[in-house]
């Protein structure tokens, strides 16, 4: 998207809410725009109704592959806020341009985070999938707290103890997800998924973290490489994997082929870089974890 593309639409969109009612309308709320349905769903924890949350992604859209719309750089222009997730999740780095060629604030949800890291082309690359250890939410949650108060330092009292209160449900989310996977036996802890990015989530709860693909979906779309193919399959038969997964947000078609090979069943689809739609028990951050350990929990056990 070009400079000149975005003036455009900011001109237009400034035109479009010209009228004295519109301008008061926009200016009851702060906007505060995120990159993924994850962040939104942090954003929207810390700053209840105060402020109008909107999501770039829509739930099963995949991050490391969208491309940046013309109407997501309206969305930007109304932000007094913007929010990623950060470490390249967002494929070409698109939000942190739009909110740059916008000059918008732009928080990065992962600063803090210890990473964990991969090597590609020679260089270490860190695992932008930070979000599925609750430990890591917590640092999420903070870094968007810090960010709103900055802006709207009245109400940081609300926003502080909004973040509290959901910090507590993150440490019970914790403890109830290591109590869950206790029932599945310690060499049978082996998560094959669609693409690398369950990684904290076995780094937190002790599972051997197996795909077919590194950590950005963009290897499936070119096609994986036969040789990690080939080593997934044989880490299958050898651990005596039972089952496999799909992701919401990535095609299915590699993980079938390799269960049929493999001989194995695909226990379920699980919420991945994207969370359910709305109505759906994945809608929430909590929800998601939740729907996500019950069935690997039920397939592995």
């Amino acid at each position: 998207m070009t400079f000149k593309t975005v003036h455009i639409l900011l001109a237009s969109l400034i035109l479009a809410t010209s009228t004295p009612l519109l301008r008061a309308a926009n200016a009851e709320r702060k906007v505060l725009v995120c990159s993924t349905t994850q962040t939104a769903d942090f954003a929207q924890q810390v700053v209840g109704d105060t402020w109008e949350v909107l999501c770039v992604l829509a739930p099963k859209q995949d991050p490391h592959l969208y491309q940046a719309k013309p109407k997501d750089a309206e969305l930007i222009a109304r932000a007094d806020l913007c929010v990623q997730n950060g470490w390249h999740l967002e494929g070409n780095d698109w939000m942190k341009t739009l909110a740059e060629d916008m000059g918008k604030p732009l928080v990065n949800c992962i600063q803090g985070v210890k990473p964990c890291e991969f090597e590609e082309d020679g260089q270490v690359v860190k695992d932008p999938h930070a979000w599925f250890s609750p430990k890591n939410a917590h640092i999420y949650i903070r870094n968007i707290q810090t960010a709103v108060i900055k802006l709207d330092p009245e109400r940081a009292s609300e926003y502080e103890a909004r973040t509290r209160l959901f910090v507590s449900q993150l440490r019970t989310l914790d403890a109830w997800i290591r109590r869950q996977v206790n029932d599945i036996p310690a060499n049978r802890r082996v998560l094959v998924t669609s693409h690398d990015a369950f990684n904290y989530f076995c780094r937190d709860y002790e599972f051997t973290a197996q795909s077919p693909a590194g950590w950005s979906t963009g290897e499936i779309a070119a096609g994986s490489s036969s040789e990690r193919r080939r080593e997934t399959i044989q880490s299958i038969r050898d651990a005596q994997v039972k089952a496999i997964f799909v992701e919401t947000s990535v095609n299915p078609t590699l993980i079938n082929e390799i269960a049929k090979e493999a001989g194995v069943e695909v226990g379920g689809s699980l919420y991945s870089d994207s969370m359910g739609e709305r109505g759906s028990a994945g809608e929430s951050y909590v929800g998601m974890m939740r729907e996500n350990v019950l069935k690997i929990v039920n397939a592995l056990k």
